[in-house]
């Protein structure tokens, strides 16, 4: 089993914390998903990192199916087996990719000749990330996320996601989210976040 990835792709990232936390023994291989001769493309159609290579040659791909699948396969599981703890989990991460997918978008949008560049759509993804962020700000008020005390991907999720923020769109936000900025300067202590940090990014 081995994963292909970039090491600063948040998706991948993601990734590679759940194998950490589970202890799987996850051999990773740095690719470049955009040159020509990617290997990415000839296990993944869509050309997107992360791609998971099983041993009986098969392939899994999008970070939340990789995910899934690492879970099954050692403890402590990230996915409760209960209904609605489940659901609960995916709720949350599915905010955390909306987050990296706004960021990322965002960044792309920067990136762009300033000619092409459109402020409309950065703006537009600004205030998508700083919705989500007061939106986990509320539920954490309310007891709402993280009230179990039990480790999930939702927590794993979007730790990652709010460090991405940090990374690639660094600004104020902790000032109007008090609550988000304790519990996250908290967890983003574990092991498994300080082992995959993006190189080049210095924790704020």
């Amino acid at each position: 089993m081995k994963l292909l990835g970039s090491l600063t792709s948040p998706y991948v990232r993601k990734v590679r914390i759940c194998a950490h936390e589970k202890s799987l023994d996850l051999p990773f291989e740095v690719v470049d998903p955009h040159a020509k001769d990617s290997a990415v493309r000839a296990h993944n159609p869509l050309g997107k990192v992360p791609v998971l290579l099983r041993e009986d040659a098969s392939t899994l791909f999008d970070s939340p199916v990789i995910t899934r699948y690492l879970d099954t396969l050692a403890e402590p599981r990230l996915y409760p087996r209960e209904t609605e703890a489940l659901f609960e989990v995916l709720r949350f991460e599915a905010l955390a990719d909306g987050i990296l997918d706004a960021t990322v978008t965002r960044l792309l949008e920067t990136r762009r000749e300033e000619g092409l560049r459109s402020r409309a759509t950065i703006e537009q993804e600004e205030r998508r990330i700083s919705r989500a962020l007061l939106f986990i700000e509320d539920e954490l008020r309310a007891g709402r996320f993280g009230a179990s005390g039990a480790l999930s991907m939702a927590e794993l999720c979007l730790a990652t996601a709010i460090e991405y923020v940090d990374f690639r769109y660094p600004h104020e936000w902790r000032d109007a989210r008090p609550e988000l900025a304790t519990w996250f300067h908290g967890f983003r202590e574990r092991a498994s976040f300080d082992a995959t940090v993006p190189p080049g990014f210095e924790r704020l």
